[in-house]
C-alpha cells in the first residue's frame, strides 16, 4: 500500500537540506520498499512569492490528504517588513491549526561524536538525551484578543492573550505521560503557576493526570527555573512538558546543548498520529544558497516521520545509523566542525549519507 508524503521546502535554507533528504528517503524507500510517493506544495516565503498568500488552499488540502509532511523552513529578511497578516510565520501556524497538530515533540539528543561541539563541558552534556513535549496550537501564539491599539492618550499598546483550557493542557500530557512511561519514567513539567494563572490550572490538571501513571515521576518546574537547569545541569531531565511559548524557548535552548541546532528534528502530530516533520532550526537565510547548511536536522527528521508516521521503524533506524557512521568517519558541516574533522557542504554532507547507505 502507497504512503503519500508531501514535500514542502520553504525558505531560505529549506530547498538545500530537502533536496538531500529526498536523496535519503528515496535510497530507503527501495532499500524497504516502502511506497512512498512523493507530492510538493509551497508555504511561507515561497508561498507568497507565488500566490500572495502565506498558505494557499492548495497547500492546506494537500497536506490534509498525506500521510505525513516533510517540511524544510519559512521566512526571511525578504519578508520581514509585509503585512503581519500574511507573513510567512502565519502559513506555519495556520497549517499546524489547520491540521490540529497539537503535540509537537523535540528530542535534544547528543550524538558522543559532537561532545566538544558543545558550548557546555563534555561532562555535563555527555549521553545527554532529553524529549521536550510542546503544546502547539494553544497559548498565548493563538490566543484572542490580540493585536495593537491606540489608547486615549494617543500611545500605541501591544497586547496578547495566553489562554489554555481543559481538553488542549489534558491531550498534550498524555502524549507526555505515554513518551515518559516509555523511555525514563520521568516527566517535568514546566510553567510559571506562581505568576500566570493560565499555567494554574495547567499544573493542577498535569497532577489529576499523574494518577493514571503511577509508573512515571512527575515533577513540577518554573520555566525561568528550568531555562537554568537546562544549561546547569541538563540530564536531570527525561521528559518536559509545557506550553507554546514556553517550550519554543526551552526546546532552542536545549538544541544548543547538543552542539548544534542543525543537529536536531521536531515532529508535529495530530490526534491519529499524522504528523509534520521538520528540522527545529529556522531558515537561515544568511546561508542560503551557500552550501554550509547541515542536512542533517532535516534527514533525522525524515527519520521520525518513518517512526512515528508511516510505521517503519527498521527504516528509520537505518537512516539514524547512517548518521552516526558519517560522523564517526568525521564528516562535519561549519556549525558542527571542529578542528582535525572533515569540513564539507551541503551536498557533500548527503554524498556522505548516501554512501553510508549504499555501502
Amino acid at each position: 500500500m502507497s504512503k503519500k508524503v508531501l514535500l514542502i521546502a520553504g525558505d531560505g535554507i529549506g530547498p538545500e537540506i530537502s533536496v538531500e533528504a529526498k536523496r535519503v528517503l528515496d535510497i530507503i524507500n527501495q532499500q524497504f520498499d516502502l511506497g512512498i510517493e512523493y507530492d510538493e506544495a509551497l508555504l511561507g516565503g515561497a508561498a507568497i512569492d507565488a500566490t500572495g498568500v502565506p498558505l494557499p488552499d492548495e497547500t492546506l488540502a494537500k497536506a490534509k490528504a498525506c500521510d505525513a509532511i516533510l517540511f524544510g523552513a519559512i521566512g526571511g529578511p525578504k519578508w520581514d517588513n509585509i503585512d503581519r497578516d500574511i507573513r510567512p510565520e502565519k502559513g506555519l501556524l495556520g497549517l499546524r491549526s489547520g491540521l490540529e497538530l497539537f503535540g509537537n515533540l523535540r528530542p535534544a539528543i547528543l550524538y558522543p561524536q559532537l561532545a566538544d561541539a558543545s558550548s557546555l563541558k563534555p561532562e555535563v552534556v555527555s549521553g545527554l538525551d532529553i524529549l521536550i513535549v510542546r503544546e502547539l496550537t494553544g497559548g498565548i501564539y493563538f490566543g484572542e484578543p490580540r493585536g495593537i491599539r491606540t489608547l486615549e492618550n494617543g500611545e500605541r499598546e501591544g497586547y496578547n492573550t495566553y489562554k489554555y483550557n481543559e481538553t488542549e493542557i489534558r491531550r498534550i500530557a498524555k502524549v507526555a505521560f505515554e513518551a515518559a512511561k516509555k523511555r525514563g519514567g520521568k516527566l517535568c513539567s514546566v510553567d510559571k503557576a506562581n505568576v500566570l494563572e493560565a499555567t494554574v490550572l495547567w499544573r493542577e490538571i498535569v497532577q489529576d493526570m499523574a494518577k493514571d501513571y503511577p509508573e512515571v515521576e512527575l515533577s513540577h518546574m518554573y520555566v525561568d527555573n528550568a531555562a537554568m537547569q537546562l544549561v546547569r545541569a541538563p540530564k536531570q531531565f527525561d521528559v518536559i512538558v509545557t506550553g507554546n511559548l514556553f517550550g519554543d524557548i526551552l526546546s532552542d535552548a536545549a538544541a544548543m546543548l547538543t552542539g548544534s541546532i542543525g543537529m536536531l528534528p521536531s515532529a508535529s502530530l495530530d490526534k491519529n498520529g499524522r504528523g509534520m516533520y521538520e528540522p527545529c532550526h529556522g531558515s537561515a537565510p544568511d546561508i542560503a544558497g551557500q552550501g554550509k547548511a547541515n542536512p542533517l536536522a532535516m534527514v533525522l527528521s525524515a527519520a521520525m516521520m518513518l517512526r512515528y508516521s508511516l510505521n517503519a521503524t527498521a527504516a528509520a533506524d537505518a537512516i539514524e545509523v547512517a548518521v552516526g557512521k558519517v560522523l564517526d568517519q568525521g564528516y562535519r558541516t561549519p556549525d558542527i566542525h571542529t578542528e582535525g574533522m572533515k569540513l564539507v557542504s551541503t551536498s557533500e554532507m548527503g554524498d556522505a549519507l548516501v554512501a553510508a547507505l549504499t555501502e
